[in-house]
């Protein structure tokens, strides 16, 4: 548990210090070589894997032995919520996310939308989610206007 508060707190750090840097998301992503890129994206869904993950130990140790427990919605929801973040359709080839990335902060709407938020919606799109990932992305760009 320790662990993975820390690594929240470094991650969310890293992503923070962006805008006290101010820059925005785009430019900051932008100035990342291509390895650089590769590996936030490898971070950011390690972390997506390990929290859902991490959370279902926790719900089985809470449960355990007790016949009558059904997993709630809202656990159900929480981990469709992070695999919305995980595209199943790329596999190991992470450098087909960096380049929709890419080309998402191509446009300048886009600008300052957060970089977790951009991994939500072009993994969404590459599992032929698009409609959705559309909807992410209008929504983000009317509450992140450049």
């Amino acid at each position: 548990m320790k662990q993975l508060i820390l690594l929240l707190a470094i991650f969310s750090m890293n992503v923070g210090s962006i805008s006290g840097q101010g820059k925005t998301p785009e430019n900051y992503w932008m100035s990342l070589s291509q390895k650089e890129k590769l590996t936030f994206v490898n971070g950011a869904y390690a972390m997506a894997s390990r929290l859902k993950s991490h959370h279902r130990v926790e719900v089985k140790k809470q449960y355990t032995g007790d016949p009558s427990f059904f997993e709630p919605y809202y656990i159900e929801r929480y981990y469709q919520i992070i695999d919305e973040h995980l595209s199943t359709e790329v596999g190991r080839n992470l450098s087909l996310i960096t380049g929709s990335m890419d080309a998402l902060y191509a446009n300048s709407d886009n600008a300052k939308i957060p970089l977790t938020e951009a991994i939500r919606i072009v993994s969404l799109a590459q599992d032929g989610e698009r409609k959705k990932g559309d909807l992410l992305l209008l929504k983000a760009q009317k509450k992140y206007k450049p």
